[in-house]
């Protein structure tokens, strides 16, 4: 009697992981998002967000299908300011931060899921610098900083780091330079960041150094040739 009711408990969680993966395995993968946010194609993102949200209702305890969700909204965003629909971009960063906290708060140890919540609460600032930089400003400097404590070595935090530096005044303790060590310092821990070139690209460019800024760029689209935003920004950096 026992060895049947320990095999039946055994059969009923083996029948929960295997849904479990199935429902994984039917919605949008990272590397969708990715190749949907190296497009531009919001409709595909939106679709993956939309399936990413069922996902994450039937899983609410989840810190995995909370952060999927969270990232899909965060290439939404980022998609959305490179066509320069900033309230859209604002709107899907917002969406992202909740359920980004989910996944904070059911594993608070993941230094990723922090860089996340960071950086979509960076993602706000840009349609409203004032108000978002005084809503979003503490969010997006504490929770990289959180990742960073929790890993050292996590490459995308120091790109994020470097974003939000980018856009903050030298009066405020940020400006290009300094963003321009954080890209540096992502690429010495991992040289293949494409990320980091990215930005390093244009923060480069914005200094007046175009030469410089078009090899980063150049870099960025040999790790992810399919970026397009990065064949963008190499086509408006002049060659000099």
């Amino acid at each position: 009697m026992f060895k049947s009711s320990t095999i039946l408990v055994r059969t009923r969680l083996l029948l929960a992981l295997v849904s479990y993966a199935l429902c994984f395995a039917n919605s949008a993968s990272v590397s969708d998002l990715k190749n949907a946010r190296d497009h531009q194609d919001l409709a595909a993102l939106d679709r993956g967000i939309a399936q990413l949200q069922q996902d994450s209702q039937a899983h609410p305890s989840s810190a995995e299908a909370q952060y999927r969700l969270a990232l899909a909204y965060s290439y939404a965003a980022e998609v959305a300011m490179e066509i320069r629909d900033k309230r859209k971009s604002e709107s899907y960063a917002e969406a992202g931060i909740d359920v980004a906290k989910k996944a904070v708060s059911d594993s608070g140890s993941n230094a990723e899921y922090h860089r996340l919540l960071g950086e979509l609460c960076g993602q706000v600032i840009p349609a409203n610098p004032l108000l978002g930089a005084i809503q979003y400003g503490p969010c997006a400097r504490d929770e990289i900083a959180k990742a960073l404590q929790l890993d050292n070595k996590l490459a995308l935090a120091y790109v994020s780091q470097g974003v939000g530096n980018y856009y903050l005044p030298p009066s405020m303790g940020g400006g290009v330079d300094i963003a321009i060590k954080e890209f540096d310092k992502a690429i010495s821990i991992n040289a293949n960041t494409a990320d980091a070139y990215l930005w390093k690209g244009i923060a480069l460019r914005k200094a007046n150094r175009d030469a410089e800024a078009r090899q980063a760029l150049e870099k960025a689209l040999q790790i992810e040739p399919n970026r397009l935003w990065a064949k963008q920004q190499l086509e408006k950096t002049p060659a000099r």
